[in-house]
């Protein structure tokens, strides 16, 4: 038949008819939000070796400054969707599987040490800024790498596809070509630098500050004395406007409301303050409704 000769209430059932094949009774709504909204569940990634940012606790639980601000969050989103309960469910996720459990839908939210890029915002979305920090590295205290350019020719520990990766890169334009040491996670890295498998590693500094600082004792580190890069971290989700709405929502409550000061204080003590970067960032970002 001719779709021109056909009457306009033909027309009306068959896009009727196609309608309902695209969204049969019943159905998951396709969005993120609305799914939560009706599943009443929130899968929560997080990372087990980023600490202070992220990471398994003495009792295997999950622990740092990026789950602790996605506890609240979650608790603006049962809110926001005037829900009586929303379970939220906890799993790990590492460097190389954050993205794609992402893009997957197998999490909701990523709630690590994620920086946030034009690159990655191809293939994922990411709330307003958590943080501010910036890339470095540590070497054994017997035979320390302060500067830069000491990283020329050395052996230098990284995680692949990371930001800190590129930045090392990229000093190939000032003469610094280290020689790269893969390494699977931070505990690695620092562990690769104390055995003699590398001569530094790089990554977020305040992670190395965790990592050494924070880890059993062995040969001393030291902390170099100058920055790879400087990044911005945020929570990472799939490209959903309506989520990503709720939950920059839910951080410019917390930033206004100063709660952001507890989150603060739980996750690095109180002899611990932000950076007046860090400072400027929640301010700019405690947007009004």
């Amino acid at each position: 038949m001719n779709p021109r000769a056909m009457a306009p209430s033909a027309l009306l059932l068959v896009a009727g008819v196609l309608t309902a094949c695209a969204n049969p009774a019943g159905s998951t709504p396709a969005g993120a939000l609305a799914r939560i909204g009706q599943s009443q569940v929130l899968t929560l990634g997080y990372r087990e070796d980023s600490r202070p940012f992220s990471y398994k606790d003495s009792d295997g639980a999950p622990a740092g400054y990026s789950v602790e601000l996605c506890k609240r969050v979650a608790a603006s989103l049962q809110s926001q969707l005037k829900l009586a309960k929303l379970d939220v469910k906890w799993m790990p996720v590492t460097v190389a599987s954050r993205m794609q459990a992402v893009g997957e839908g197998r999490i909701d939210l990523e709630c690590g040490s994620t920086s946030r890029t034009l690159g990655r915002e191809q293939q994922v979305d990411f709330s307003n800024t958590i943080w501010v920090e910036g890339s470095s590295f540590v070497s054994p205290a017997s035979a320390p790498l302060r500067r830069v350019n000491d990283l020329q020719g050395k052996r230098v520990g990284v995680i692949a596809g990371t930001t800190t990766e590129a930045a090392l890169k990229a000093l190939s334009a000032r003469g610094v070509v280290p020689v790269f040491v893969p390494v699977l996670t931070h505990t690695d890295g620092v562990a690769a630098v104390r055995d003699g498998r590398a001569e530094a590693y790089a990554t977020d500094r305040l992670i190395l500050v965790g990592e050494v600082f924070g880890a059993p004792a062995g040969p001393p580190l030291v902390l170099s004395d100058d920055y790879l890069s400087v990044e911005t971290y945020s929570l990472m989700m799939r490209r959903d406007a309506d989520l990503r709405l709720a939950v920059n929502r839910a951080l410019a409550g917390i930033y206004r409301s100063g709660d952001i000061a507890a989150v603060f204080r739980q996750a690095f003590g109180p002899g611990f303050l932000p950076s007046s970067v860090l400072e400027t960032a929640y301010l700019l970002n405690a947007l009004p409704d």
